[in-house]
């Protein structure tokens, strides 16, 4: 081996080693956490039943190479048995590789919505290749847990703007109550 080219071998080994991120690329979840981070939300982490739900879905697109959200059901029925409380699916076909299929999802306004899933923990991606090797199908499945209920309010507590939060109006407050609503 060259002399001059040992040193250079060495120091870039050392560097994988001392830097594991810069070996591997970034992972879906990890693409996704750093958008929701940029926009006020929580880290995502991968998810075995979501990368399952997610798998199916893409497979069975790539089979009948039709993107649709039912094309294997209802998306109640295949996100069931996650047991999210909150849960949305973005789909794409296109791209092999995932950051541009994150880049078409964060310039779509619903996609992107899906994206920023408000208090989302849990997410599942996948990719498959219709037979013919043409196209590729993604689908991505981000959930999260039911909100807990919010406490009564207490004296001394700073109100919400969430609506959930505020104080429940009375009847003689009510000019129309519509489904739990006081209009």
């Amino acid at each position: 081996m060259n002399r001059s080219i040992r040193p250079l071998i060495v120091a870039v080994v050392v560097m994988l080693c001392a830097h594991p991120a810069a070996a591997a690329a970034a992972s879906p979840a990890e693409l996704i956490s750093d958008f929701r981070l940029k926009h006020g939300e929580k880290r995502v982490t991968s998810d075995a039943t979501l990368n399952r739900i997610a798998r199916e879905q893409a497979q069975a697109m790539a089979a009948k190479d039709n993107l649709s959200h039912e094309v294997l059901g209802s998306f109640t029925s295949r996100i069931a048995p996650s047991r999210a409380g909150r849960a949305a699916e973005n789909i794409a076909y296109g791209y092999d590789g995932f950051e541009k299929t994150l880049d078409q999802w964060i310039n779509s306004s619903e996609h992107r919505k899906n994206l920023l899933l408000r208090n989302a923990t849990r997410i599942g991606v996948a990719s498959v290749k219709t037979a013919n090797g043409h196209r590729t199908y993604w689908a991505m499945e981000i959930a999260g847990d039911y909100e807990p209920p919010t406490p009564k309010g207490k004296k001394g507590s700073a109100p919400s703007s969430h609506p959930a939060a505020r104080k429940q109006a009375t009847s003689s407050d009510c000019h129309v109550r519509l489904l739990g609503l006081c209009l």
